[in-house]
C-alpha cells in the first residue's frame, strides 16, 4: 500500500501509526516528503529550516538506515532558549531524544561549495535537542519510511546560539573543535549515554556539506536560505522519552549545557 500524501499528514495530524510501510522507493519519498510540505506551507505552517538524520555511522546498524535522510524544521516544531527549555510532546508517537549540533545559516551557500566556503556561509553554532518520532511501531522501519514520515522530525529545542567567527578562523579549525568535543547524555543525574562530534560524518559541519549537496539533488527541493536552521544529527543513540521527564547535555567547549523538560 502506498501512502498519499494527504494520508501522510493526517497520521501525522492525528498521531496514528501506519497500517505499513510508506511502499516507495528513497526518491519516490522525498517526492511524497515535499507534498507534505507543500500542504503544510498551504495551512499557513512556515518551514524554518531542515533537519538531518542517520548521520551518526555508530547506529546505523541497530536501526537499519545506513545513509543520512533529511526532512523539514517548522515553526511550529522549533523553540529557542539559553540554555534550559521546555518542549510539548503531546502527539508525537514514540519520541526518543537526540543531542546535536545546529547550524543558523547566514547566506546561501554557493555551487559546489567547499567546506571554507560552508563555513563562510554560516552564522551560528548552538546545542540541540531534536525529538524525533516514528509512525511506524517499535521504531521498525526502511530508509523510504523514514524519510516520507518527514525524516522523523518531531520537535527542536535550540541553545545558546554562539556566532562561529567568535569561535574559529577557518572552516578546518571549526570542524576540528566540533568533531573532538564530547556529550554526555543525562536522564535527571544519571548519564545515559555518551558521544561525539566525530560520529556525526567525521564532524558536523561535514554532515552539513553532505546534507547541502544531497538537498541539491533532489528534485524539487528548495535550496538553503539565509536564516534557514539546520541540525546535523545525534551525537549518541536516541533515548526514548515521556512527559515530566528532565534531560540534560553536557557538551564539551564550545557548545556547553542543554537542558529540556518534557510536558
Amino acid at each position: 500500500m502506498t501512502l498519499t500524501p494527504q494520508q501522510l499528514l493526517a497520521h501525522h495530524d492525528d498521531n496514528r501509526y501506519w497500517p505499513e510501510g510508506c511502499g516507495l522507493t528513497v526518491q519516490e519519498a522525498y517526492a511524497q516528503a515535499l507534498a507534505v510540505r507543500a500542504l503544510r506551507i498551504a495551512r499557513r505552517e512556515q518551514p524554518v529550516g531542515f533537519k538531518v538524520g542517520f548521520t551518526n555511522r555508530t547506529i546505523w546498524e541497530r536501526y537499519g538506515v545506513y545513509a543520512p535522510i533529511w526532512g523539514t524544521v517548522w515553526d511550529t516544531t522549533l523553540r529557542f532558549c539559553d540554555g534550559a527549555g521546555e518542549l510539548d510532546i503531546a502527539g508525537t508517537s514514540e519520541p526518543r531524544l537526540e543531542p546535536e549540533a545546529v547550524f543558523g545559516m547566514r547566506a546561501t551557500p554557493p555551487a559546489n561549495a567547499t567546506l571554507d566556503q560552508l563555513f563562510a556561509s554560516v552564522e551560528w553554532v548552538a546545542p540541540g535537542f531534536e525529538v524525533v518520532q516514528s509512525h511506524m511501531p517499535g521504531w521498525k522501519f526502511v530508509a523510504a519510511d523514514t524519510v516520507a514520515d518527514s525524516g522523523l522530525h518531531g520537535r527542536l529545542l535550540v541553545g545558546r546560539r554562539i556566532p562561529v567567527r567568535e569561535l574559529a578562523g577557518d572552516a578546518a579549525q571549526f570542524d576540528a573543535m566540533l568533531a573532538r568535543a564530547h556529550v554526555d547524555l543525562m536522564q535527571g543525574d544519571d548519564v545515559k549515554d555518551r558521544g561525539c562530534g566525530a560520529n556525526v560524518l567525521d564532524g558536523p559541519l561535514h554532515a552539513l556539506l553532505h546534507f547541502l549537496a544531497e538537498l541539491r539533488r533532489c528534485p524539487g527541493a528548495p535550496d538553503l536560505q539565509p536564516g534557514d536552521v539546520v541540525t546535523t544529527g545525534t551525537w549518541t543513540d536516541a533515548w526514548p522519552v515521556k512527559p515530566g521527564e528532565r534531560w540534560r547535555a553536557r557538551f564539551e567547549p564550545p557548545l556547553g549545557q542543554l537542558e529540556v523538560t518534557f510536558r
